[in-house]
């Protein structure tokens, strides 16, 4: 069940670029389907990953899954500031995480989002009146979603996910059921977590400030070409061939390989890893703007 909910959510990953289907809305229902099933809204989360693609390898814009600090930044810190920075990002770290990820983050980021419209509302009500009501949702913004295709895809998304939960509840028992949900998500998102961060953290990783960054040189040097046994391919739909998928994220899953193959002779200064390689990946952890790479806690 493990490994069936991360097939499920590198399925809904293609989804999200728009790669599993040829058509666009087939992508967005599937997408959501495979969202329920993750305990995740599929839309704001594609969205999100979409900015990713969009600025890989420019570490000034976007920090990786880890939210990297500068080396610079990191040696300002206090010895309890630099402790507790590691320990975050430990790798034992990933099922706590993992747990917060799926079953808590949407459903906090729902109720703080409303919690923030309503004091919103009040406040302009206070301010102009009545008359204020009908433009409440132009003038609301919340850091919990961006657009009102996000807020419904939340808001259904946590609908779909609770009435499961009780559903699911109601029939084999409360207890049992999230003694098995409960480890089950949090292996599953530790898996997907951790391969999407070795991913893009290793040694030699294209870390480049916003100046002279190459989208390019982002995909092919800032992506790594994950080996792992075929079964661990297929529940993660092949996603170990990152450097394609950055060059191209509308290749669907299943042609991934193919590419790869065609075109090895492209590739053959790629980062490869194996799974033995994935625990040094967790030690660079800091990004030099100076020397334009990651780097070991010193």
């Amino acid at each position: 069940m493990v490994l069936f909910s991360a097939r499920c959510f590198s399925l809904m990953h293609d989804c999200g670029h728009y790669a599993l289907f040829e058509s666009r809305g087939l992508n967005r229902a599937a997408g959501f389907l495979f969202g329920i099933v993750n305990a995740i809204p599929q839309y704001p989360w594609s969205r999100g990953h979409a900015f990713h693609h969009k600025h890989n390898g420019d570490w000034e814009k976007y920090k990786g899954p880890s939210a990297l600090v500068t080396t610079e930044e990191y040696l300002g810190y206090s010895p309890f500031g630099k402790k507790f920075y590691a320990f975050l990002r430990h790798p034992l770290m990933l099922f706590p995480g993992g747990f917060f990820y799926l079953i808590i983050k949407p459903r906090l980021a729902l109720l703080l989002g409303c919690f923030g419209f309503l004091s919103h509302g009040l406040s302009q009500v206070r301010q102009g009146g009545f008359a204020a009501i009908p433009n409440l949702f132009k003038t609301y913004k919340s850091k919990h979603w961006y657009t009102t295709a996000e807020f419904w895809d939340l808001l259904f998304n946590n609908v779909g996910v609770i009435a499961l939960w009780l559903l699911m509840g109601a029939w084999l028992g409360h207890g049992r059921f999230w003694i098995s949900y409960s480890v089950v998500m949090t292996f599953s998102a530790a898996i997907f977590i951790c391969i999407f961060f070795v991913q893009h953290n290793f040694e030699g990783s294209y870390a480049h400030r916003s100046d002279g960054w190459s989208y390019d040189r982002g995909a092919i040097e800032g992506s790594s070409y994950l080996k792992m046994p075929a079964i661990f391919n297929w529940f993660s739909a092949d996603i170990g061939y990152h450097n394609i998928h950055h060059l191209s994220e509308i290749i669907p899953n299943y042609n991934l390989r193919a590419c790869h193959e065609r075109n090895a002779h492209l590739l053959r200064n790629v980062k490869v890893l194996r799974m033995g390689d994935i625990p040094s990946c967790f030690r660079y952890i800091l990004w030099n703007r100076e020397t334009n790479s990651l780097e070991v806690i010193p």
